[in-house]
């Protein structure tokens, strides 16, 4: 008899996945992930599944938001332009932290949750999920009304 996996066994799964790979994007990035080392990793397609280019813009980000991946076509692998918020145009060192938040989104679409993305985020950047969750609140309130609107 055959053991069905459940949806609470695949986003189990999902989690440890992308923990793993965040732990794998520090081992090849290292801690100081800055502007140039996140170029490299959007082209690296051990970690970024589809093409990402980063643009400041406003335009497709809801009020109070920081950052969003924009699809450029109806499949994904036509790519993503991640919208980040020009607030920070000038804050390149705070783009990575970012942007690794939405490459969950990238890589695993909808199925993904903002509890997976904190993790690989955090993995990334080798720091506690609390730590990279408070940095993102502080990011978040520079651009919101001061109420972490991730």
């Amino acid at each position: 008899m055959s053991q069905q996996l459940t949806i609470e066994d695949s986003r189990q799964a999902l989690s440890g996945h992308v923990t793993d790979k965040g732990i794998a994007v520090y081992a090849e990035y290292g801690p100081d992930l800055g502007w140039e080392d996140m170029q490299r990793l959007l082209e690296d397609r051990k970690f970024v599944r589809y093409p990402c280019e980063v643009v400041f813009d406003t335009a497709p980000l809801q009020p109070g938001e920081f950052a969003f991946p924009v699809p450029l076509g109806e499949r994904p692998e036509a790519g993503f332009r991640i919208a980040v918020h020009p607030h920070f145009s000038n804050q390149r060192d705070k783009v990575p932290w970012l942007v690794l938040y939405q490459l969950v989104a990238v890589n695993y679409g909808e199925f993904a949750s903002a509890d997976d993305a904190e993790m690989f985020g955090a993995a990334a950047l080798g720091l506690t999920k609390d730590e990279y969750y408070r940095a993102l609140c502080d990011m978040a309130d520079q651009v919101s009304d001061g109420r972490c609107a991730m």
